[in-house]
């Protein structure tokens, strides 16, 4: 699949901002994740980044919606445990459509696999406030993942540009931020992939 190793950027706050931010600094892939705008907004929202990725180069993922990632002309969705399953969303998506999910245990990530997803997400690695109920799961359990599966693993949760380092150690290639990308997301973003020398 078109999958590339690198920073995954997921966009808070100024979507569009940390997008286009985010893209002139080298992001592989952009994931809108927005839970507080209308669908209406969201639409809008999706379209504004979905110029800025084509422009780029940048896959470009929504995150939950169908309807909005189909609508924006996305490259794809990233679905969590409680969304629709992977096997009916491929019913509603086209062929080389990427669905993406999150997984919190090695036998999540397992499932994942088997049920057909592109690749998915691991985590939380470390505590973050985004993920308030959910038990970090650690670096052992990323290191597992990554032995075990053969797809794409993208670690997410607390990640920042300090523990990296960590990540890096145990052969992690794709790192999600939410946080860490806020400010100074085009630098940061040149430092990550610098980091994960791609």
């Amino acid at each position: 699949m078109r999958y590339p190793f690198g920073a995954y950027v997921i966009t808070s706050k100024d979507h569009v901002k940390i997008a286009g931010e985010a893209c002139k600094g080298g992001a592989r892939i952009i994931q809108y994740r927005d839970k507080s705008s209308s669908r209406q907004d969201m639409l809008e929202i999706a379209d504004k980044i979905r110029k800025i990725t084509k422009k780029s180069g940048s896959l470009f993922i929504i995150n939950d919606f169908i309807d909005i990632a189909r609508m924006s002309g996305a490259d794809g969705v990233h679905l969590g445990q409680d969304d629709i399953p992977i096997q009916r969303a491929r019913e509603i998506t086209p062929e080389g459509f990427i669905i993406g999910i999150s997984t919190h245990s090695l036998e999540q990530a397992k499932e994942a696999e088997e049920k057909g997803a592109d690749y998915i997400g691991i985590g939380p690695v470390f505590s973050t406030p985004t993920k308030e109920n959910y038990t970090p799961i650690g670096l052992s359990t990323v290191e597992e993942v990554l032995r075990s599966v053969n797809i794409p693993v993208v670690a997410i949760g607390g990640i920042n540009i300090e523990n990296l380092v960590h990540l890096i150690k145990i052969g992690t290639r794709n790192v999600a931020m939410v946080r860490e990308f806020q400010e100074n997301t085009l630098e940061k973003v040149k430092k990550v992939n610098f980091s994960l020398k791609m």
